[in-house]
């Protein structure tokens, strides 16, 4: 392994001088998974002055450890999917865990995570033109990033050097194992269905999360529930309305909450939005403490997505991959016992309305 790791590293710093490539772009271009690019860096001698990456492998302790980030001060948190990137700056707070499943609910840094997924972590700490970046970056079994929190210049860099010697592994060896990604089962025909019953479980919805037990219940994928639903409920809706929404969102000063995921983490930003643009397929919201990089050409289908609660209906909009993986979802700023917003309402209306009047 050591040679293909020293490859990996050459590669990587010839790559990351002459370019600026993304760690992600780098691992495309080797044909492996980021994990794996990480994970051969593992061990690499900090004083090496052609290394310009080291990554310090962590013990699986991953709920400890997220526990254990309140001390870094503030910090950026990083998720992403194949198709959307969401960027959070504050502070690890009011960290719990059962089982599972995590909660952090700090305000700023609002996350869902789903520890069974976590495989891989490291402590990454790179060499840039703007000085010395400091991460921790957490992969699944296929390599694949679920996590990823980067120090800021406000950040205690003396609690980033303490919990890495406290959770550091005592394998060091470079690179890591991955396994193949399963197959997903394929969905069921429509004619498979209880539609119907389904129909009357979606009309007595009472909460927002008792969605994802519906789906199991009834033995649909997101997208297929979306079709088979009643259309007092769903709307299917253009891929540019995304944009659109957030253009007038930020126009009108509506909070919003925006939800970006993949199977280990979901992470949320809550409250208005500022500045949104858009840079060839991207759209972007470029706003002090949230970034949203979001690929509107990979929005396969879009969908307003209501859902009947105990405070009366909540709406989304779902955005939705070629693949049925979903790629964000938007959401009005509410908190339980609390109506959603009337604007946030008059947004979607607005988008459904111009829909209609497309192809009436």
């Amino acid at each position: 392994m050591h040679g293909a790791a020293q490859t990996i590293r050459d590669t990587f710093t010839a790559l990351r001088r002459s370019s600026k490539a993304r760690h992600k772009d780098i691992a495309e271009q080797l044909r492996i998974s980021e994990g794996e690019l990480i994970a051969a860096h593992a061990g690499a001698a900090t004083n090496d002055p052609n290394a310009i990456l080291c990554a310090t492998r962590l013990r699986s302790d991953w709920p400890d450890i997220v526990a254990s980030l309140e001390p870094l001060g503030e910090v950026m948190a990083l998720t992403r999917n194949a198709s959307c990137v969401h960027e959070k700056t504050g502070v690890y707070r009011n960290v719990s865990h059962q089982k599972h499943i995590g909660l952090v609910l700090g305000g700023e840094i609002d996350l869902r995570v789903f520890y069974q997924q976590w495989v891989h972590g490291f402590g990454v700490i790179e060499q840039t033109d703007q000085g010395v970046q400091r991460s921790l970056q957490f992969f699944d079994a296929q390599g694949t990033a679920i996590h990823k929190v980067f120090l800021k210049p406000r950040s205690i860099v003396e609690a980033y050097t303490g919990l890495l010697a406290r959770f550091a592994d005592s394998n060091q060896t470079a690179g890591i194992q991955t396994q193949s990604l399963v197959a997903r089962s394929a969905e069921l025909p429509d004619t498979a269905i209880d539609v119907a019953g389904f129909h009357q479980a979606w009309d007595s919805l009472r909460d927002t999360h008792d969605f994802f037990g519906l789906l199991k219940r009834f033995g649909v994928t997101r997208t297929q529930a979306l079709r088979l639903a009643e259309p007092k409920f769903v709307q299917q809706v253009d891929a540019d309305d995304c944009q659109s929404l957030l253009q007038a969102a930020a126009a009108d000063g509506v909070s919003i909450m925006v939800f970006v995921g993949n199977p280990g983490m979901i992470q949320v930003h809550s409250g208005p939005i500022r500045k949104v643009a858009a840079m060839g397929p991207w759209v972007n919201v470029l706003d002090p403490g949230f970034n949203l990089h979001l690929r509107e050409d990979h929005i396969a289908s879009a969908w307003v997505v209501k859902k009947p609660t105990v405070d009366g209906l909540v709406t989304s909009l779902e955005l939705f991959d070629a693949q049925g993986d979903t790629i964000a979802m938007f959401f009005g700023e509410r908190k339980p016992g609390k109506s959603e917003l009337c604007v946030w309402r008059a947004l979607i209306e607005n988008i459904q309305q111009e829909w209609r009047q497309c192809i009436a």
